[in-house]
């Protein structure tokens, strides 16, 4: 059985590598030398253009959410714009719900 790949971002560079998880040493981008980001396993990276996009990526990689599988399929509800993300940070300030969580809120009440 083999094992499964993650994916690691880098954010400046607007780049997804699918590497082996195996070991726990820091993994650099090869375009800028910088840290990779673990993104997970169930990611998939918008294109190198969509600004937007990787905007959105870079506030829930930064708020420490991932994109790994459950037992039951995908990693659940992730933000796809600037507008739910900022819809949902506003909604984290107001109430005191911690950030990460808000952003993985499918509805807000």
């Amino acid at each position: 059985m083999s094992a499964t790949r993650t994916s690691y971002v880098c954010l400046p560079c607007r780049a997804s590598y699918k590497q082996s998880p195996a070991g726990d040493h820091a993994r650099h981008c090869p375009r800028c030398a910088r840290p990779l980001l673990r993104a997970g396993s169930a990611f998939a990276a918008p294109r190198r253009r969509d600004t937007a996009a990787w905007r959105t990526l870079s506030v829930l990689l930064n708020a420490g959410i991932d994109f790994h599988k459950s037992c039951c399929g995908g990693p659940g509800y992730r933000p796809r714009t600037l507008f739910e993300v900022r819809e949902r940070m506003a909604y984290a300030r107001r109430t005191g719900e911690p950030i990460a969580d808000a952003l993985v809120r499918p509805e807000l009440p």
